[in-house]
């Protein structure tokens, strides 16, 4: 390995350990042990499933508790803003105008990230016993300081993500993700068999949900490692023995094209509301945050069916059929049996809903089978699809990329040498 992939290595090792360090920076005047009572309290609702993609800030109320999550938001509402509005998904093409489209995301999340932490500031003082229940210091100006903590702490991580993605290794923003889940492994290895110690848990029934997570994991590094290649036949003749050869060539076109933004898109989008709502004491809307806890049929539905939707709007922004065609048309390339221009992008866009199809249900399936599974079985486990979905997806992405770094090199050094 040269030289060049450790440094891009340790800078992206060095960034997410600065990520860990963050988390553990509480905001000031806050009683943290009345909020990580409230957290225990709720681990298996929408509450623990944010505070498992933060990596556990939210029951520190670390300065960095939003996590990345209002970023996730404010990339959802402008992608959702692209695709209705041409002029704006044209400025997004575009290498000075994409700036412009990162610079009003990045506006965005300021502005979600603000309404948030004055949320959060205000929920707080319902919880603890207090007069300002968790809250230790006068409420407007905890309002003030922690609504200025958060901001800094999601900028922060914003930033650490950009850096990450042009310095490092692989995508900042999703190993910011990865990292906050795995954090997470360690306790909740030592949780489940401290539930077999106490005899909550039978080794008959850990034996099964391990089965379930490796399965899971094979099945995901299978569908990820899948792809249909579209054979493309370029027109340049190649002068050898006296006969005109042509040169082939493919487009790989992966079976989930989305990746893993559907199951995250989905996640941020039903724990939003979920959140809000468990500040509530009205019995009507308590009924309705019931319904939306993660562990019920309700939530997991709705995950099913947004996971899908999410992943047939992703990869028709990621998968533009029409511009490979006319790259194609351009090169002198084109599919055999196939006419060149509308033509390929039509056969184009049928391969890639095809794929999408099946890509689509192999997401929502992940991200919701393993609970309806372990639900099933009656054992008291949670056991999270999109968490495993997003760590295996996001390692076997960052693999590639180191691969490709390699082969880059490997190149580089047989251009250097004249070879």
């Amino acid at each position: 390995m040269s030289k060049t992939i450790v440094t891009k290595i340790l800078i992206t090792l060095g960034f997410l350990l600065a990520y860990r360090v963050l988390a553990y920076v509480p905001v000031p005047g806050v009683d943290t042990a009345a909020i990580k009572a409230f957290f225990d309290s709720n681990s298996s609702n929408a509450l623990g499933l944010f505070n498992m993609f933060s990596g556990n800030a939210v029951e520190r109320l670390s300065i960095i508790s939003l996590g990345i999550m209002p970023y996730i938001t404010a990339s959802i509402i402008m992608e959702l803003l692209a695709a209705t509005f041409p002029n704006l998904a044209k400025m997004k093409k575009e290498r000075d105008g994409m700036q412009k489209y990162m610079q009003i995301v990045r506006y965005v999340t300021v502005v979600i990230t603000l309404m948030q932490a004055v949320g959060v500031s205000i929920g707080l003082k319902s919880l603890g016993t207090g007069p300002n229940g968790a809250i230790m210091i006068d409420m407007n100006v905890f309002i003030a300081i922690s609504a200025f903590s958060m901001l800094c702490g999601t900028m922060m991580l914003m930033w650490i993500g950009e850096q990450i993605t042009q310095r490092g290794i692989g995508n900042g923003i999703s190993l910011i993700i990865f990292a906050g889940i795995v954090s997470g492994i360690p306790s909740a290895i030592a949780g489940t068999f401290e539930l077999v110690n106490t005899k909550q848990l039978s080794w008959l029934a850990l034996l099964f949900i391990l089965a379930i997570i490796i399965i899971t994991v094979v099945c995901i590094i299978f569908v990820e490692l899948g792809e249909r290649r579209v054979p493309v036949s370029y027109s340049r003749k190649v002068v050898m023995q006296n006969q005109d050869k042509r040169i082939m060539n493919y487009i790989p076109i992966k079976l989930n094209l989305s990746g893993v933004i559907p199951p995250i898109f989905a996640s941020a989008l039903l724990m939003f509301p979920s959140t809000l709502l468990q500040a509530s004491s009205n019995e009507v809307i308590m009924k309705i945050a019931d319904y939306l806890n993660p562990n019920g049929y309700i939530y997991n539905v709705l995950m099913f069916l947004l996971v899908i939707f999410f992943a047939y709007f992703y990869s028709s922004i990621v998968f533009n059929a029409k511009d490979i065609s006319e790259n194609l048309k351009r090169q002198g390339g084109f599919i055999p049996g196939i006419r060149p221009g509308e033509g390929t992008a039509g056969f184009l866009n049928n391969v890639a809903s095809n794929l999408t199809f099946w890509g689509s249900l192999y997401l929502a399936l992940i991200s919701t089978l393993p609970w309806v599974l372990v639900k099933a079985s009656g054992v008291p486990f949670y056991f999270g699809g999109t968490a495993v979905l997003i760590v295996v997806q996001v390692a076997v992405d960052t693999m590639r990329k180191i691969e490709a770094q390699i082969y880059m090199n490997k190149y580089k050094t047989l251009s250097a040498v004249g070879l």
